[in-house]
């Protein structure tokens, strides 16, 4: 693909049709260098796609090569197999676990043969981008990393608290109320001393997923430490509306199971407790103290029985909160 792009370079002295194909390619460069993540590149990438080569069909895609787990990164125009006659792929190479597949499929035979004429000005096009694709890759995995839990794909503590606050502030007043949900699976422990981590990481994920199920696409999730996850409602300050979301986790959860043995075959149920409290814009208690209630209350409610919520505000002084 370097010999491709030299052969352009060479040719587009003299060959004006060249010399538009290697100017494409590098509006292109240049497009890309401004793009601030890689979900911005992938855009920018099928932007270029479309309006040179009237491509509507494209997937865009990371491939974890160590987990064999495909990320759609873009998806446009119709779906397609990577094997089918009218469709065309290109590897980009990280030389890390995460590799970037960029695939796009003609819509006619014709378009196909047109396509297929000038591959070779699409191939020295990513050859010449894949330095700045590279480092948005490495770019994406760093701040998942550092953002990310490595279990559960759900943000840590400190990037909830961090984004929550860049919102609140960017937002002014808007947020006048947020609901802090503190959850935690009853008896986790019991999961790892009976069976193993894999289990217990496999009971997390499913929790994760029941959570997410339940909230809006506005509401954030962290998981701290061990079983407990923090989720920060700020789709509602309704406190019936927070009840019923907090009881449709409990209860959604309490149906799911995790098989621990295939034959014969033995099915794991947990169940879980919620603790809540509110945050008030106004008040002078803080974000971080507004959470350690929230785990209070989360004690509190573990400490009546299993599957049971707890509002922080209905704690009572002859209640009895065993943290340990």
């Amino acid at each position: 693909m370097r010999k491709n792009i030299l052969n352009l370079i060479r040719s587009s002295a003299t060959n004006e049709e060249d010399y538009k194909a290697l100017e494409d390619i590098f509006t292109l460069y240049d497009q890309l260098q401004y793009a601030s993540d890689i979900k911005q590149m992938a855009g920018d990438i099928y932007n270029w796609l479309h309006n040179t080569y009237k491509i509507d069909n494209v997937n865009i895609s990371l491939f974890d090569l160590e987990k064999n787990i495909k990320e759609d990164i873009l998806v446009k125009g119709n779906s397609f197999y990577l094997d089918d006659n009218l469709s065309f792929f290109f590897v980009i190479n990280t030389h890390t676990n995460l590799n970037a597949l960029v695939s796009f499929c003609a819509s006619t035979k014709e378009h196909f043969d047109e396509i297929n004429n000038k591959y070779t000005i699409i191939e020295s096009a990513f050859f010449q981008i894949s330095p700045i694709i590279q480092n948005g890759i490495i770019k994406k995995n760093y701040i998942e990393s550092q953002s990310l839990d490595s279990v559960t794909n759900v943000y840590n503590r400190h990037y909830l608290i961090q984004t929550l606050n860049k919102q609140i502030v960017l937002s002014g007043k808007e947020y006048k109320q947020i609901f802090f949900l503190m959850v935690g699976i009853d008896h986790f422990k019991a999961v790892i001393d009976e069976f193993d981590y894999d289990i217990g990481d496999r009971v997390l994920i499913e929790l994760a997923k029941v959570i997410h199920a339940n909230i809006s696409e506005f509401d954030l999730v962290a998981r701290l430490t061990g079983d407990e996850f923090l989720i920060s409602v700020l789709s509602t300050s309704n406190e019936s509306e927070i009840i019923n979301i907090c009881k449709r986790i409990i209860d959604d959860f309490a149906q799911v199971g995790v098989k621990v043995v295939t034959k014969p075959e033995q099915i794991l149920k947990k169940t879980i407790c919620i603790g809540y409290d509110v945050y008030t814009y106004s008040d002078e208690k803080s974000i971080d103290l507004t959470i350690k209630n929230a785990d209070i209350a989360l004690y509190e409610a573990k400490n009546r029985g299993r599957s049971q919520l707890f509002y922080f505000k209905d704690l009572q002084e002859e209640d009895t909160i065993d943290l340990f």
